[in-house]
């Protein structure tokens, strides 16, 4: 029998293919023919040879607008440029000729808060002919509406002193021309690149004038008459070339974790494809999960014997150091007279451990992994008379102020207050990764049924009858629109996940987002921090 997680795994791996994709090959055809490369193609050009782009955002909005918006036509990702993790951010022209949704400006935000919460340089490839009007309503206005780019630009530029580079490759129009103006450099293209508040039609209504593209606003006008571009590329090549050129000329890094890219996982991914149970409810050991990812698979156990349905403790990923936070499933046996626990549930007692494991890695400056298999806390006498709400509030503290990096990789559950306390994305994580098999929502299904039609069925049991047809035929749609919302894909579409990784890629995926992260010393509370000493000399 196919494993759910292969099953689930083969089915994300199909809809990327196809988003990845853009507008279709005849738009890329199109692309080719006005002598511009797609969006992928420069950020192959850009990145080092052999390194894969870890996308963010790739799900966002596919099952939105009939499909019409892939990827919501911007490209946002980490790349390695001459070594080091950079932020790109690359319309995609195939899509809508590049044209902001609602959903595109999120994507360029949570982009802009990886580079500010990391401090590393980003890079924009601008192919874009501006809002996409039918949609300029939720584009915009708002405190998160396209306004917050300029926001973010400006605070990299005058504070955090974030390198931003801007390529305008293709049009770049009206408000979108603030991003390269509020960037460090604007390199543009020969022939291809417009930039101006208005195209030559705006013009035209607004003032009457007559004027072409190229003389308003291309390559050479703003190079040799305005001064608003520092460098003219005679092609898209030659642009990501000069890209990479002035990424190898900014200083090194202050901070750069120290790793080894020889060290090795404890077992191969394919065996993470048949760790998880067929049932998403059935038990299994989340050690055999971590030992896939983790150098040499060792996990140096903190309290190994106490509260054990909360696994703690030191590992490497590549080398670096990492407080692994996981839960475990299953029955777990209590102590001498005491009940069983069930795991995926969080008690006060394993509530108190994680807290103090926390604020030690925080005190130590070591990063931390969540790996998210949580259906909630305890509920019930013993667990209230045990002061589980003061231990789940001590938890949720420590998690929420500490200030170094946090990762998330949720393998199954994320339900209920157990995934918040586990770094859910109300708190800023650094990154925030699911494998297929994620299950996000407030609770499961069956569990909600209950919540809300209890009382009916459990009258119907008394009296030896079935539930009403009506009572029956809502259990089975909200059923069903529990298992819809609880699919990763739909989390993924909204952004409420980073990116969808497969079990091959996860040690990759975290050991990038870590050293990415820990170019920032901290603290990593919030998209960005301003320190005493900077204010602006």
């Amino acid at each position: 029998m196919t494993s759910r997680l292969r099953q689930l795994a083969g089915e994300v791996r199909t809809l990327e293919e196809r988003l990845r994709q853009g507008g279709g090959a005849a738009k890329v055809a199109r692309q080719h023919k006005q002598g511009k490369l797609t969006a992928r193609e420069r950020i192959t050009l850009l990145s080092d040879v052999d390194t894969a782009l870890l996308e963010i955002g790739l799900l966002v909005a596919y099952d939105q607008y009939d499909g019409q918006a892939p990827g919501a036509g911007v490209v946002t990702g980490l790349v390695s440029v001459h070594g080091r993790e950079v932020v790109v951010v690359a319309n995609d022209a195939t899509v809508k000729a590049g044209s902001w949704w609602p959903e595109t400006i999120r994507k360029i935000l949570r982009a802009q808060e990886i580079a500010m919460r990391c401090r590393i340089p980003i890079i924009y490839l601008v192919d874009s002919s501006g809002v996409n009007l039918p949609y300029q309503g939720g584009v915009f206005p708002g405190q998160y509406g396209a306004a917050r780019i300029f926001y973010y630009n400006s605070i990299m530029r005058r504070y955090l002193r974030v390198p931003q580079l801007a390529a305008v490759m293709g049009p770049c129009i009206a408000g979108g021309a603030y991003l390269p103006a509020l960037s460090d450099v604007i390199v543009m293209v020969k022939g291809t690149s417009f930039m101006g508040l208005g195209g030559p039609n705006l013009v035209k209504g607004a003032t009457g004038q007559t004027i072409d593209g190229e003389t308003l606003g291309g390559a050479a006008t703003h190079t040799e008459i305005s001064g608003v571009a520092h460098y003219m590329a005679d092609d898209d090549t030659a642009c990501c070339l000069r890209l990479r050129e002035l990424v190898r000329m900014l200083p090194a890094p202050a901070h750069r974790p120290a790793g080894d890219a020889a060290a090795r996982a404890g077992a191969e991914p394919e065996t993470l494809y048949d760790v998880l149970p067929a049932d998403h409810r059935m038990s299994y050991d989340m050690h055999q999960v971590l030992a896939a990812v983790i150098d040499d698979g060792r996990l140096d156990e903190f309290q190994p014997n106490l509260a054990r349905e909360m696994l703690c403790g030191d590992a490497r990923i590549a080398g670096i150091p990492v407080g692994v936070i996981a839960n475990q499933r299953g029955l777990i046996k209590g102590r001498e007279g005491e009940r069983p626990r069930f795991g995926g549930i969080i008690y006060a007692e394993s509530a108190d451990k994680v807290a103090f494991f926390i604020e030690r890695c925080d005190r130590q400056g070591v990063p931390l992994l969540f790996v998210q298999d949580v259906s909630g806390f305890m509920v019930g006498p013993e667990a209230e008379h045990e002061g589980i709400i003061r231990a789940g509030a001590r938890w949720v503290e420590a998690m929420a102020t500490a200030r170094v990096p946090k990762i998330v990789l949720t393998v199954n559950h994320a339900s209920g207050a157990g995934y918040y306390a586990m770094a859910g994305q109300g708190f800023d994580p650094d990154f925030i990764f699911s494998w297929p098999t994620g299950r996000m929502g407030v609770m499961e299904g069956e569990s909600a049924v209950q919540a809300v039609h209890g009382p009916a069925i459990d009258a119907a049991r008394k009296g030896g009858t079935q539930v009403a047809p009506d009572v029956a035929q809502s259990m089975d749609e909200m059923r069903a629109d529990y298992e819809h919302q609880l699919d990763a894909r739909y989390a993924a579409a909204r952004g409420y996940v980073d990116a969808l990784i497969l079990p091959e890629e996860t040690r990759q995926a975290l050991a990038t987002a870590l050293r990415a992260g820990l170019q920032n010393p901290g603290p990593h509370l919030g998209p960005f921090v301003l320190s005493s000493h900077h204010h602006d000399a």
